[in-house]
């Protein structure tokens, strides 16, 4: 009798170490699922809590298990309470919200209580909406004059009056902006239990800033000689096509190693601070067009100069993916399948690890503009093409009525990798 109990108890105990090992292995298989909750866009939407609870439950529903939180947008003032140097955001578009509570701290509680974890956003150099003028320089003179200056086909422009452009960037080159932007990483990070930080817009506008003198002379120093012609020798227009000069790639390498190093020094602090805490990245999948950016998502282990005309030889050394934990490649494709299509998500997303070398997780990240069909089929690539999923932005799903179809994305690919 003892032994028929003793083996009894051994089968229980092999058997719920059987089902320990299974549930364990369940966890591990299931991948992250990013919905992204754009600030500019659902400004008044979430301006009450009842409607914070109702879309948290609808995501937790769908199968998402991270949301990604946006509180610096493009205005440069930000959604969170825990400040001492940080203007609020009350005012988008004319339309006015002043809250009497946390808005990044509700979402963190609600989230939690869902079992979601919270990625926390921020644009890192706009600072304005040059369409309305709204915003941190338009209001602010201590920023108002570290705008970036424009070198356009119609001569030098500042950002702040150039009404073309998505945001008045304020210039990554200055010291004191490189500074202001660590001091919102550090509020963020030290005062709010959140699971990551996504750094977005963390970049130059495009290739038309900046090019103040202190950028001249950064640059000046950076090559050791003084500049003869500024800035044709960098580049000129011609009937607004841009003609390269012979300063231009290592122009571009400059650049690339401004925003590799501030993102060196980002990662530093939030790491200094919450280890634990992921440093992740947003950028388009369209690598060969982002050195125009001054971001280079590469592995530095990849060399560019290679495969293109713009990049100098030492231009890989300012790929910064070894740099993140999580890099959350903007697949905003229409076409879902053709690995040999440059225009598909399949193609981007084995584009973005060939580049990256298992430097960093990657995940493809989609509009939720698509249709439906393929926002489904594009889910579910992304789930079974690379570590995760983002969805951009809960606005379009909410207004397109999309849930189920993101839901069904999701469900295919777990009940695939989980085979």
């Amino acid at each position: 009798m003892k032994l028929t109990i003793s083996l009894l108890l051994c089968f229980a105990c092999l058997a719920g170490g059987c089902q320990m090992k299974e549930e364990k292995k369940a966890e591990k298989d299931v991948k992250p699922k990013y919905l992204w909750f754009d600030a500019e866009a659902n400004f008044e939407r979430f301006s009450s809590k009842d409607s914070i609870c109702y879309y948290l439950d609808k995501t937790k529903a769908t199968g998402f298990n991270h949301i990604v939180v946006d509180v610096r947008p493009i205005y440069g003032q930000v959604l969170y309470k825990k400040t001492t140097t940080m203007q609020p955001l009350t005012q988008i578009n004319g339309k006015t919200i002043v809250r009497d509570w946390d808005y990044l701290q509700f979402f963190i509680d609600e989230a939690k209580k869902r079992d979601l974890k919270v990625i926390v956003s921020t644009t890192f150099f706009p600072a304005g909406n040059p369409v309305t003028r709204e915003g941190l320089v338009y209001q602010d003179s201590n920023w108002s004059s570290k705008t970036t200056r424009q070198w356009t086909p119609d001569g030098f422009k500042d950002i702040k009056d150039d009404k073309t452009k998505v945001a008045a960037f304020l210039n990554p080159s200055l010291p004191e902006v490189q500074d202001y932007a660590l001091t919102f990483v550090r509020e963020i990070v030290s005062n709010y239990d959140i699971d990551g930080y996504a750094l977005d817009y963390c970049r130059y506008p495009d290739v038309q800033s900046d090019f103040s003198e202190i950028t001249r002379k950064q640059f000046e120093d950076y090559i050791g000689q003084q500049i003869e012609s500024f800035p044709e020798d960098i580049f000129r227009w011609e009937n607004g096509e841009r003609i390269d000069g012979p300063l231009a790639k290592k122009w571009f390498e400059f650049r690339s190693k401004t925003i590799h190093d501030f993102i060196k020094r980002t990662r530093d602090e939030i790491k200094s601070i919450k280890p634990n805490v992921l440093v992740e990245l947003w950028s388009p999948s369209w690598y060969g067009a982002l050195y125009q950016n001054g971001q280079n998502w590469a592995s530095p282990q990849y060399d560019p100069s290679t495969e293109y005309n713009w990049a100098s030889t030492d231009y890989y050394k300012t790929g910064f993916a070894d740099l993140l934990d999580v890099f959350l490649l903007g697949t905003y494709l229409n076409i879902v399948y053709g690995i040999d299509e440059p225009e598909s998500i399949e193609y981007g997303i084995a584009r973005g690890k060939r580049v990256t070398k298992n430097d960093c997780s990657l995940f493809g990240t989609i509009q939720g503009t698509m249709n439906n069909k393929d926002l489904s089929d594009a889910v579910y690539v992304c789930l079974t093409q690379s570590d995760g999923v983002m969805v951009f932005d809960i606005t379009h799903i909410i207004e397109r009525g999309t849930w189920e179809d993101l839901k069904n994305g999701i469900d295919r690919a777990e009940s695939e990798n989980n085979r």
